[in-house]
């Protein structure tokens, strides 16, 4: 794979929502636009009064006259578990602050503008919930997102359109918003373990705020293609000091991406695709080089369920896991609440963790609730067996709570 690489990305993202489905959007799920067109959807909750119609609709207004937009959050997640190696549990919270704003050619196919996203991460416990899966024994992460970064920026770039087909970022990115992305790879919406998110746990993912270039688009009306070059070394405390490393030290993740879809519009809901990726060696954070693939189909049916199966190998790189195949379907039995249940097999890496690991198994049940319209409760269960970091434990039963609250 060319080191220098820079085919680069636009990927579509719709909820699982009925209204949604004719919208076309890009990045993934957590990504600035899609958050704001979701905070601005009317949406099906248990109580349907919404205290804060007269703020969104002001906010819209603002948008529609300066082409600025904005959208916040404040989140929550706890774990417990049935037996672990250090802290019985684990909470933390998060607030959110993103936005768009658009200066070039607005409302125009060649238009122009800012994205960015700040955050304030803090843990309510002595371990988070981000380290929370290794204390249990298990190679993984749940509940990724939420650790003890306190202010940090998670992405600030220039997004521009290239007409109807073609699409560029540059500046401080989250690849995670166009890397192997599909419908259930959100940490705030569906499952939390990162078996089930971007990359399956056997990519070698940068951190945020990685400076880089993304370009990418429609080869016809089904198949598309998509790449990215980021920093490894960046750090979403200190910006600064990240750009300085992208120059220095010269370490990238780097990927390309070849999907299929059946149309534009159900790009994020019925996806099959292929992600080559590989990362340099990094001397100073002694992170090895390497390279992996991962494959991802997911479905639609009926516009009520999603059915998919994901996996990943890594060679060296410094994942989580070597290989990793899970399974699924998420069902929506109101039009915003949300089930979800799916399995993972994984074979730990043996650079990341040292030789001699058994694989291990897990498995993630949730139900997300959309309780009013700016308030969603998701608790959830997952299953460990066998994890591979603690050899004298069969099995770990892990109980969760998410709360997100968006204004």
């Amino acid at each position: 794979m060319n080191d220098r690489l820079l085919l680069l990305s636009a990927v579509c993202a719709i909820s699982l929502s009925d209204q949604a489905l004719a919208e076309a959007r890009e990045g993934g799920p957590e990504s600035v636009d899609v958050l704001i067109a979701e905070q601005r959807r009317e949406k099906q909750s248990w109580w349907d009064q919404n205290l804060l119609a007269p703020y969104d609709t002001w906010k819209k207004g603002v948008a529609e006259r300066t082409g600025f937009s904005w959208g916040s959050d404040y989140s929550a997640q706890y774990f417990t578990a049935t037996d672990s190696m250090g802290d019985s549990s684990a909470s933390a919270g998060m607030f959110r602050l993103y936005g768009s704003w658009d200066l070039l050619n607005r409302g125009e196919k060649n238009a122009g503008g800012l994205r960015f996203k700040v955050e304030h991460r803090h843990s309510y416990t002595g371990t988070t919930p981000s380290g929370y899966q290794l204390n249990l024994g298990s190679a993984g992460v749940m509940g990724g997102p939420f650790n003890d970064d306190g202010v940090r920026l998670t992405n600030l770039y220039w997004r521009q359109q290239f007409g109807d087909q073609l699409v560029g970022y540059l500046g401080f990115l989250d690849v995670t918003d166009v890397v192997d992305v599909y419908g259930l790879g959100s940490p705030w919406t569906a499952f939390s373990n990162l078996s089930f998110s971007t990359g399956s746990s056997s990519m070698a993912l940068p951190n945020d705020a990685a400076p880089g270039a993304y370009l990418g688009g429609w080869l016809s009306e089904n198949f598309y293609l998509s790449g990215g070059l980021v920093s490894l070394n960046s750090d979403p405390k200190d910006p600064g000091k990240s750009l300085e490393r992208a120059f220095d030290d010269a370490g990238f993740f780097k990927f390309v991406e070849f999907g299929w879809t059946s149309s534009k519009d159900r790009f994020y809901f019925d996806n099959v695709h292929l992600t080559l990726w590989s990362v340099d060696e990094i001397t100073d954070t002694a992170t090895p080089d390497g390279w992996g693939v991962n494959v991802s189909s997911s479905f639609w049916v009926d516009d009520c369920y999603m059915p998919f199966f994901r996996a990943g190998y890594a060679d060296d790189g410094g994942s989580l896991l070597e290989t990793s195949l899970n399974a699924g379907v998420a069902w929506n039995p109101r039009k915003d609440d949300l089930f979800g249940i799916a399995a993972n097999w994984g074979r730990p890496n043996a650079d990341t963790f040292g030789p001699g690991l058994d694989d291990q198994y897990g498995m993630e049940i949730f139900y997300r609730a959309q309780v009013t319209e700016n308030l969603r409760i998701t608790p959830s269960l997952q299953l460990l067996a066998d994890p591979a970091l603690d050899q004298d434990e069969d099995f770990v039963a892990v109980f969760g709570m998410r709360g997100v609250l968006s204004f």
